[in-house]
């Protein structure tokens, strides 16, 4: 750890995301994108998970000694990710009907189970954030019987409460068998659609069941689909990578166009357990995506181009490509610093960033260019989510986060477990036994200004700015005005 601590944006990004995390139940404000019934890229599932994701590679490779600061976040958005407004989608995505399933709908029914079968694009986040949750944290919350249960009820129609009970383990173990049973190609989203995205995150969550567990799922899952994606290649013949392979043709369905999307998302991902062969390909696929400076020459920005609108089954394709946070994303992953830096140099000219609540995002805005022609749509998954992580992330953020776990060590190390709400922690570290923290309280945000300090040495001395305050219990009341450096030595 280098001492550096995060900058007013990047604090930005997670007050935002804790900000959303505290909305009531149903209250989706600012997260509805152009899509309709939660069935695109823009979804309140992926907002919700990337929002997980980010805040786990925050605390893994920024502030590893804040669990406090992360775990009560992390919960709520977890707890958002089990709502019916999120998964319900699938009651109807279940029985086909799209231009890759329509000759299927014979052999489909409605699914209320969202996680029972294919819908790998909902049931594997919901797998990886509960095990990321008890990975970070060394802690069984998710592994309680029931702990993610999946439930609807209404009033007005659909009969008895539908209710379908898992945990980490149980969904885990459901989803493995799902992988081996159509020989390691993958889980489908939707019906007979094997994406290579969507698989990604179900890697992931194997190797922290691994972790938490024992055992070498991830590697076995890892070979097996190797092998069976060989016969098709990962990539398509113009070296993009391919967009899904058809579960009964075994056609695969190469990156049209192409989609920044595709690209980004899938190298962003598949880093974590591929990083030779991801940043092998990066540049070429990369460069087709970016537009460099404005109209009327370089001013030192970078925009992404997305693919044509597409017409299918004779209506105009409407979604949310999220491109722009994607391939922004991707940058941060391949610690591509210049592309990065270009990128969110576009957004914070031309997007709107806007602060809320203390917090940081770029408001939706369907109008595709200004007058001079310049990118100007943003969604919410890419000006709530996805800006904000690749801001947060570092190069091979996924990557270490994968290959580079936490030992048990880790936990017995001091850190700030509890965090009040009006707190900010831009550094949060242990270095040779002593905790370094900078904190600052934001008077603006309701809380008492208080950490808890844990897992302390006896005897420990705590210091802010250099002068020893009691500590009472591991409490420590943080003064307003400008932050504070902490220090707890023995």
């Amino acid at each position: 750890m280098s001492g550096a601590v995060l900058d007013r944006e990047q604090l930005g990004h997670l007050r935002h995301w804790d900000n959303l995390s505290r909305q009531w139940p149903n209250d989706w404000s600012l997260m509805q994108g152009k899509g309709t019934s939660q069935d695109d890229f823009g979804g309140y599932r992926f907002q919700l998970a990337y929002m997980v994701y980010g805040l786990a590679l925050t605390h893994r490779h920024r502030l590893p000694a804040a669990p406090g600061l992360f775990r009560p976040t992390m919960q709520r958005l977890i707890e958002k990710l089990l709502l019916p407004e999120v998964w319900l989608y699938w009651r109807d995505v279940s029985r086909g009907g799209a231009v890759f399933n329509a000759h299927l709908v014979d052999q489909l029914h409605e699914e209320w189970d969202p996680v029972v079968r294919d819908n790998i694009m909902y049931s594997a986040y919901v797998q990886s954030c509960a095990l990321l949750h008890d990975h970070l944290f060394a802690e069984d919350r998710y592994a309680a019987p029931g702990a993610l249960t999946f439930r609807h009820w209404s009033f007005f129609w659909g009969g008895g409460e539908k209710r379908f009970s898992y945990d980490r383990d149980s969904l885990t173990e459901h989803l493995y068998w799902q992988m081996v049973e159509n020989g390691y190609l993958g889980v489908a989203c939707e019906p007979n659609c094997v994406f290579q995205i969507c698989n990604q995150p179900a890697i992931l969550g194997f190797r922290l069941h691994d972790l938490i567990h024992g055992g070498s799922r991830a590697d076995e899952v890892i070979a097996g689909y190797e092998k069976a994606w060989a016969d098709f290649g990962r990539l398509d013949e113009n070296g993009h990578y391919a967009m899904m392979v058809l579960e009964d043709s075994r056609a695969v369905r190469p990156n049209e166009a192409p989609s920044p999307w595709v690209d980004a998302w899938c190298g962003a991902l598949m880093t974590m357990w591929n990083r030779d062969f991801v940043h092998r390909h990066y540049p070429c696929q990369v460069a087709a995506f970016l537009v460099p400076g404005d109209v009327s020459g370089d001013d030192g920005t970078l925009s992404v181009r997305s693919a044509p609108t597409r017409e299918v089954m004779g209506q105009t394709l409407v979604t949310d490509t999220c491109d722009t946070g994607w391939v922004s994303a991707w940058a941060s992953e391949m610690g591509d610093r210049d592309t990065l830096d270009r990128l969110l140099a576009h957004v914070d000219r031309r997007m709107n960033p806007t602060w809320r609540d203390g917090g940081l995002y770029y408001p939706r805005n369907d109008t595709p260019t200004d007058a001079h022609g310049r990118r100007t749509d943003i969604e919410p998954m890419t000006g709530n989510v996805l800006l904000g992580y690749a801001r947060l992330n570092v190069p091979d953020g996924l990557w270490g986060l994968y290959q580079r776990p936490w030992g048990p060590e880790h936990h017995t190390e001091p850190a700030l477990v509890e965090v009040d709400r009006d707190v900010e922690v831009s550094r949060a570290e242990v270095v040779d036994g002593v905790l370094h923290a900078r904190l600052r309280r934001e008077t603006a945000v309701p809380g008492e200004g208080r950490v808890v300090l844990g897992r302390l040495p006896e005897g420990a001395r705590v210091r802010l700015d250099g002068v020893e305050v009691a500590a009472p219990g591991g409490v420590v009341d943080v003064p307003g005005g400008p932050a504070v450096d902490l220090v707890a030595a023995p």
